[in-house]
């Protein structure tokens, strides 16, 4: 919904009514993960919720929806017109009016949301509970009710540990909120911050980088310590162009499993600093761009300021994939491959070469 919300609040906020569709449910090769969705308001469509194989049905059921539904999509029959998803995928997809009346506290997400503070919305998807019902989470406080106070508290504390982790998925529980049992599913929505994207110099490759995390839905930083070359003109993509010595910056700011830091200055005076602290944060991913020559002589340096052989194999360099890239754009997409690669599992090789299953499970 994140994609579709700056659309989907002009409609709230204007008192007009339409119709939601969200991902809460896929099995095997689903075309769009749990949490996309697809707002249809008269002819107007925003978003998409399978990437084009049930959009017609979606939109016919959407725009006359009345109360909340849930409906599956699966393999296609042998009718080429039938509805259904040709990568032989299920999707379960929760289907509900949407207005101010019905979704008092959509402002209120909004609100969080662009604000980058977490926040969780819990929906009844189907079972003994009322369908639709919703409840918002934020870390530090609730909003509404799934109709029971007992499954209320339990829904809390599972969905501020997802929200923890950034995750969206089902939850299932009994009647009453017991965890024991699965009679009663409901979806639980994570609208956890942008991950951070911390790119280190100032340089041609730094704005290319700064692109394609942008693209990717980071929140992108560029720092660098010289004033003349980190400027927000030069670095139009990234959220916040920083005037500092790359490692005292690193240390002022939070960093977590979901933080990519990128190390383009290949100079030693500021990677060596620099890579000592970010090799022990928690980052997900610390790359640091130079050739094999200078990788083997940053490495000695690291080692002499102390840093062990565990922490050193954290570091990936040179960074990216072996795409054979050689401009700033072309460098910029190898290292937007080695973070999708890390995220989701992928082999690196062309599909063509592989078998199985094109999606990975999320580990």
């Amino acid at each position: 919904m994140r994609d579709v919300l700056p659309e989907i609040i002009r409609w709230w906020r204007s008192g007009l009514r339409f119709g939601l569709a969200t991902v809460v449910g896929t099995w095997s090769s689903a075309p769009r993960p749990p949490g996309a969705a697809m707002a249809v308001r008269g002819d107007e469509v925003v978003g998409s919720v399978s990437g084009g194989c049930v959009e017609g049905a979606v939109f016919e059921l959407a725009a006359e929806i009345e109360s909340p539904i849930l409906q599956r999509y699966g393999v296609s029959d042998d009718d080429a017109f039938a509805v259904g998803l040709t990568c032989g995928g299920i999707i379960d997809i929760l289907v509900e009016p949407v207005s101010i009346e019905t979704f008092p506290e959509l402002g209120d997400v909004a609100a969080s949301v662009e604000a980058h503070e977490p926040v969780t919305v819990a929906t009844i998807v189907s079972g003994p509970g009322r369908v639709g019902a919703r409840r918002i989470i934020w870390p530090d406080r609730s909003s509404g009710t799934l109709g029971l106070a007992r499954l209320d508290e339990a829904v809390d504390d599972d969905a501020r540990g997802m929200l923890a982790q950034g995750l969206t998925g089902l939850r299932r529980y009994g009647s009453q909120g017991e965890r024991r049992l699965d009679d009663l599913a409901v979806f639980v929505h994570s609208f956890a911050p942008p991950p951070r994207m911390l790119v280190f110099g100032a340089i041609d490759f730094a704005a290319a980088v700064a692109k394609v995390g942008k693209f990717l839905g980071y929140h992108v930083t560029v720092c660098d310590a010289r004033p003349i070359f980190a400027t927000p003109k030069r670095f139009p993509d990234a959220d916040e162009v920083v005037v500092k010595w790359p490692h005292d910056y690193l240390t002022s700011v939070k960093v977590d499993e979901r933080t990519v830091i990128c190390v383009l200055t290949h100079d030693p005076k500021f990677d060596v600093p620099l890579l000592e602290v970010a090799l022990r944060t928690e980052a997900g991913y610390v790359g640091a761009m130079g050739s094999r020559r200078t990788h083997e002589d940053r490495l000695a340096r690291l080692r002499e300021a102390g840093l062990t052989e565990t922490e050193l194999a954290r570091l990936r360099s040179p960074i990216g994939l072996d795409l054979g890239a050689r401009t700033p754009e072309e460098t910029a997409v190898s290292i937007a491959a080695e973070l999708i690669q890390l995220r989701w599992g992928g082999s690196g090789r062309p599909l063509s070469s592989t078998e199985g299953r094109i999606h990975h499970e999320v580990s």
